[in-house]
């Protein structure tokens, strides 16, 4: 008489693997996300930066040998580039902003300022000095190339901070064990 089991022969031998429920998260942890191999670089062109602000700082403290306002805005802008700098290099951001956003706008001011003097000793008739201001626009054009690239930016955006908290967290705030029904 055929058998009218419903099993194939030989279906016993077979290995049996379990299998991961649908919809009950990652069955392992996310990786930790590396940090991108141009956030060192971009850290370091944010410290040339600051050098640069500051040698421009001396250069106006230097002119009259007195405190004034206006020796805060290279000031500033060293301290905003040191910021960034290291905000890139730690992959962290500054409240609403990510880090790379900060060296960006710290690398863009003074860029502008030294194209600005380049093109006024150029018109003025004065290539030996325009030529050290095109030559110092090398630090702020850098870091800001390296800050807008996108691993870079990826690296410092704001959301990034806490997922790396909660690795086992899933975006509905539960945790991988517990689904919508299952209480």
């Amino acid at each position: 008489m055929p058998s009218t089991s419903s099993r194939r022969p030989g279906a016993a031998a077979t290995r049996h693997r379990p299998r991961r429920p649908l919809g009950r998260g990652p069955s392992a942890a996310p990786p930790a996300p590396v940090r991108p191999v141009q956030a060192p670089f971009a850290a370091l062109f944010g410290g040339l930066v600051a050098l640069e602000d500051g040698y421009l700082g001396w250069l106006l403290w230097d002119a009259d040998r007195s405190w004034s306002w206006y020796l805060l805005v290279p000031l500033l802008l060293a301290a905003g580039a040191l910021a960034g700098g290291v905000l890139v290099l730690r992959g962290r951001g500054l409240g609403p902003v990510s880090g790379s956003a900060v060296l960006a706008w710290s690398c863009v001011l003074p860029l502008l300022g030294l194209l600005a003097l380049a093109l006024f000793f150029a018109a003025l008739g004065d290539g030996a000095a325009a030529w050290p201001a095109l030559l110092l626009v090398v630090g702020p054009l850098g870091g800001l190339v390296l800050a807008l690239r996108r691993p870079v930016r990826e690296w410092t955006r704001r959301g990034r901070a806490q997922a790396d908290r909660a690795p086992g967290r899933l975006a509905s705030g539960r945790g991988p064990g517990r689904s919508a029904r299952g209480r």
